[in-house]
């Protein structure tokens, strides 16, 4: 698979600024003539952004979550990621699987082994090939999400929940630190995208 296209992922705490760096990997992929396509999970698909409604705003157990997020990306890995790799593109994803052990093992408990389980049944051998984490203090997410958007049920939760996403992202990071590449999102966006610009440069350049 990583012959063909470049598959790429952003991931991080809410409220890290993730939204507002997509914009800028559009604008330079776009500058330097790379094919890129930029999706998102959940969604990416019209059944994965109906699940995606589910899965924000409905309360149900981890369990089912993290099912749900799978299906999700079953959807999303057989409809696009996976044509748009064989085509050689660039496909940018706000979140993916890391998305799952932040969230719903580290945030809520469901048994790493269990995600491992689907995460080998859904993906098979497709990895990222880079990931930016955009980490930030949980204290200053939480302020930037307050004044910023209404919240959805994951943004209400407690603090510790947010404290405990972000620690699994950096376990995660730790463990790959190959395919991960971690930009501190309290530095300037102009700081922030030169990083991200020169990683992008070295991977799909």
């Amino acid at each position: 698979m990583n012959n063909l296209g470049k598959f790429i992922t952003l991931e991080g705490v809410d409220g890290a600024g993730k939204t507002t760096h997509v914009e800028f990997i559009k604008k330079h992929l776009s500058a330097i003539d790379i094919n890129f396509v930029m999706t998102r999970e959940p969604g990416g698909t019209l059944l994965g952004e109906q699940l995606r409604e589910l899965l924000l705003h409905d309360e149900m157990s981890p369990e089912t979550e993290t099912l749900l997020m799978f299906a999700a990306r079953n959807e999303h890995i057989e409809k696009v990621i996976r044509p748009n790799l064989r085509e050689g593109k660039v496909v940018i994803s706000d979140r993916f699987t890391d998305a799952t052990y932040a969230y719903q093992s580290g945030g809520k408990g469901v048994k790493e082994k269990k995600v491992d389980i689907l995460k080998e049944w859904v993906q098979g051998s497709l990895r990222p090939d880079l990931t930016f984490l955009f980490d930030l203090s949980v204290e200053i997410s939480i302020e930037r999400l307050n004044k910023t958007r209404e919240l959805d049920k994951f943004e209400r939760e407690e603090k510790s929940f947010h404290e405990n996403i972000r620690q699994k992202y950096l376990l995660l990071a730790k463990a790959s630190p190959e395919r991960f590449c971690i930009l501190n999102s309290e530095e300037s966006i102009e700081e922030i995208q030169n990083q991200i610009k020169l990683k992008l440069d070295k991977v799909v350049g």
